[in-house]
């Protein structure tokens, strides 16, 4: 039989990557919307067949061509975790109420959207029940939570995948026996996507290098006295510690109460006001958000005394080569499990809000919008084009050809100019290999002939 070939259109369409998914499988993009100029710039050069638009709110329904699915990444920024998570309340949330409009008016055959796995839980659930509840006005919906690394795809990126089929068409294909594609849990390695030749990179600062040299002096020192790192982050800021956490707060204790403690590395708490006080505390310490501390920041706090307290001795000698760190890069987070002699050096590493961030060289962390958090492969040897001394210098940040191929965008004509821009836009897109999975199963979905929702002729 000849394959059938769809129209689809690419709404938010940011890079491109369901147009890039879609277009794999057969099928034709008919229109793209996306707000920001510079990407609408930069999808007219890799699709220029395509006709791309701007705000998506501006565009009536009718100026909208037909189509059999329409596709979208909608914003997730008001669902996320990262946000302020104001769905519906925040603008770009009701972008959602323009996505039914023209499902409305259009009904396509297919709708296949994504977006942050937070927005099952946003509000308790109440965000996620309302898009289901008007979807299913018009669709068999299904949703699943997948992530590119299930499959083999080096990056851990979990989203929320929804599908839906029109309810016209469920009599002869219901999506009740749609099955999402099945992770396959394929090994990954991140050095299938490293390319240790390239040039276009962003290099690490001085200080940074200092900083991954002095935490690894810690795991030398930590395994050089028969120690084992904990499975809890490192908080060095709680070495030499002992202000009061556990009860209440310190942002609601009295000036007397805070006065003559020993803050963040031991030094001795002093001021006539509250605030002074709190000045010698570690940052997240000082929070007035609630009296009482959340039961897994007690832990973490008491966990790192203790741990200081079996290793005061070697401690104490280190301690003084991070107190001019920045706040987040005093803390540690070691996600690799025990080795004999640990290493940071041939791991993958992320300097994140929450801490130095180790883990193993088999999948990236999701790609952010920011660059501070662009991960570093500190194996790499520089090319020595790449910098006028220190030859043989290792360790990089990494590549937007790299981003893209973790996003699987690398047949892209054209990418974002700069590395910041580049990250922003990866960093909101929509994996290419993984839509494509669920699009081909949705499009070439069969009908179970024995469904017990079959009523109709086609299927018996």
């Amino acid at each position: 039989m000849k394959k059938e070939k769809f129209k689809f259109i690419d709404l938010f369409a940011g890079l491109g990557g369901f147009h890039l998914a879609l277009e794999e499988l057969g099928h034709e993009c008919v229109f793209a919307s996306e707000i920001r100029p510079d990407l609408q710039k930069l999808y007219s050069e890799n699709f220029p067949l395509t006709p791309i638009y701007g705000d998506i709110t501006q565009i009536p329904v009718d100026k909208i061509p037909s189509h059999d699915v329409l596709c979208g990444g909608f914003p997730c920024q008001p669902f996320s975790q990262a946000g302020k998570r104001l769905g519906f309340s925040e603008e770009r949330g009701n972008l959602f109420s323009n996505i039914m409009e023209i499902l409305e008016y259009h009904k396509p055959k297919f709708v296949i959207l994504e977006n942050v796995q937070n927005l099952k839980n946003h509000d308790e659930g109440n965000t996620w029940k309302v898009i289901r509840m008007k979807l299913s006005n018009l669709y068999d919906v299904k949703e699943t939570i997948l992530s590119p690394h299930q499959f083999g795809i080096p990056q851990h990126r979990f989203r929320i995948y929804i599908v839906g089929k029109l309810k016209s068409e469920i009599s002869i294909c219901p999506l009740e026996d749609f099955e999402f594609p099945e992770p396959n849990h394929q090994k990954c390695d991140i050095k299938t996507v490293v390319n240790e030749s390239s040039t276009d990179f962003m290099h690490l600062r001085n200080d940074t290098r200092n900083h991954l040299k002095i935490w690894q002096e810690f795991l030398d020192e930590l395994y050089k006295h028969g120690g084992k790192l904990p499975t809890f982050p490192i908080w060095a800021m709680e070495f030499g510690a002992n202000y009061d956490f556990e009860d209440l707060a310190p942002a609601f204790q009295s000036v007397i109460e805070l006065n003559n403690k020993k803050g963040k590395f031991g030094e001795i708490v002093m001021g006539n006001t509250k605030e002074q006080c709190l000045s010698y505390l570690p940052n997240y310490a000082i929070t007035n958000k609630s009296n009482r501390f959340p039961a897994w920041k007690i832990q973490f706090i008491k966990r790192n005394r203790e741990f200081y307290n079996q290793h005061k001795e070697w401690i104490d000698v280190w301690l003084p080569k991070i107190k001019k760190f920045e706040n987040s890069h005093q803390k540690f987070e070691w996600n690799c499990g025990n080795e004999e002699n640990p290493t940071i050096f041939n791991k993958i590493i992320q300097f994140r809000p929450s801490g130095i961030r180790v883990k193993k060289p088999t999948f990236s962390p999701a790609l952010v919008l920011t660059t501070t958090q662009i991960p570093i492969f500190p194996w790499v040897k520089l090319p020595n084009s790449s910098f006028d001394e220190d030859v043989g210098l290792k360790g990089r940040y990494m590549t937007k050809e790299e981003a893209a191929t973790l996003q699987g965008m690398q047949r892209l004509k054209k990418y974002p100019e700069t590395i910041p821009a580049a990250f922003k836009a990866f960093g909101n897109a929509v994996n290419v290999d993984l839509v494509k999975k669920i699009a081909e199963k949705l499009i070439k979905h069969e009908p179970n002939r024995k469904s017990i929702n079959c009523t109709t002729a086609e299927c018996i």
